[in-house]
């Protein structure tokens, strides 16, 4: 694959940011097949942004040929307490999400993605040096600065153990040898400090590719958002399996699609901070030519768009009813999470996970 093609995949959408494009192609320059990676903490069940748009960018990483790894951050649930703090728990959430992750059509194939347990890269000597070397170059300020990483703001961090949180993703990086960090852009203030401690400790300058964070369907706390506030809107608005009502999950069935997305916020005309649209842009139109909605004839009959400028034209003009269009992205993401529960269907280990985490109590 030529080099413009695998930059491409790398860019697609839903990726949104990459620091640095430059770093990026002297990367693809020099090495054929450099290694990647995202880090979750398995803390409950996948919903559209933790398994859809993830698998999305591992499909990319994997066609552009880059060794992925998929870092199942058991401790770090662990170290913030999801699931209440059961181990054997948290191991069943990340096997759940590797099948959720397989289900979307993530290869199985090691050499492409390759699934990694925090057990597996501790229990090693050099990991935990990297950790205190880091965090001997980060300080208390720098540290706290960094908490949202773990879902936490300036001030929540009550316990040593929330302030090994970072030096120890960031030392998960450089124990892989990951050169693209590709990762939610909620992660980014994580990414920067390996950029800007990576050369200090003898390491590199790893490339920060991030994607983007769905909505939750829910109405932003504040709303009409002021101005000059948008990033920390989104970024509170986030789709959270703790809110599972705001959320879409992959093994949703299409009466539970309908439901949700029934009482989804969609304010008529507005497309910005739009949670519907939002599915729309990232997903629907990534898998569907024509996006196609059914109305009846009186309402001006079935409509089709072939791409998202389309779409959110038609919408801002109020030539399509909110709930037309929240039926049809309903109607859609059946469709397209169907694999997925038919998956889930014949694997009895998968459905064993899927059971054991759905009766859970879920933690922000």
């Amino acid at each position: 694959m030529d080099l413009e093609k695998k930059i491409e995949l790398i860019c697609r959408p839903p990726t949104e940011e990459v620091i640095t494009p430059e770093d990026l192609r002297q990367l693809f320059e020099t090495e054929e097949h450099p290694i990647a990676y995202n880090g979750w903490e398995p803390s409950g069940l996948a919903h559209l942004g933790t398994g859809v748009i993830c698998a999305y960018k591992m499909k990319d990483f994997a066609e552009a040929g880059v060794h992925f790894k998929a870092f199942l951050a058991t401790w770090h649930a662990w170290l913030n307490n999801k699931l209440g703090g059961d181990r054997e728990l948290i191991h069943k959430a990340a096997e759940l999400f590797r099948h959720s992750w397989l289900s979307l059509g993530v290869p199985a194939d090691k050499n492409k993605v390759e699934f990694i347990y925090s057990d597996e890269l501790y229990k090693y000597i050099d990991y935990w040096e990297k950790t205190v070397i880091i965090a001997k170059n980060l300080t208390l300020a720098r540290t706290t600065r960094t908490l949202e990483i773990a879902g936490r703001k300036e001030g929540e961090a009550h316990y040593v153990s929330d302030y090994l949180y970072t030096p120890m993703q960031v030392a998960d990086i450089f124990e892989m040898k990951v050169k693209i960090c590709q990762l939610g852009l909620d992660q980014r203030k994580a990414n920067m400090v390996a950029r800007e401690v990576g050369e200090k400790i003898g390491c590199w300058k790893p490339i920060c590719v991030h994607h983007h964070l769905l909505q939750g369907l829910e109405k932003p706390a504040v709303w009409p958002i002021p101005e000059g506030q948008e990033k920390e809107a989104v970024a509170s608005a986030k789709m959270s399996k703790s809110k599972p009502q705001t959320c879409i999950f992959i093994y949703d069935s299409p009466e539970e699609i309908k439901q949700k997305m029934s009482k989804a916020f969609c304010p008529e005309r507005t497309v910005k901070f739009n949670p519907v649209l939002d599915i729309c842009k990232y997903i629907v139109f990534r898998e569907k030519p024509v996006f196609k909605i059914e109305r009846p004839t009186k309402f001006g009959g079935n409509i089709e768009f072939e791409n998202f400028q389309q779409l959110e034209s038609a919408y801002a003009e109020g030539k399509l009813h909110p709930m037309d269009l929240k039926n049809g992205v309903a109607n859609e993401l059946g469709d397209i999470l169907e694999p997925v529960r038919r998956y889930f269907a014949n694997n009895s280990d998968a459905k064993d996970c899927l059971e054991t985490v759905r009766q859970a109590k879920i933690t922000r």
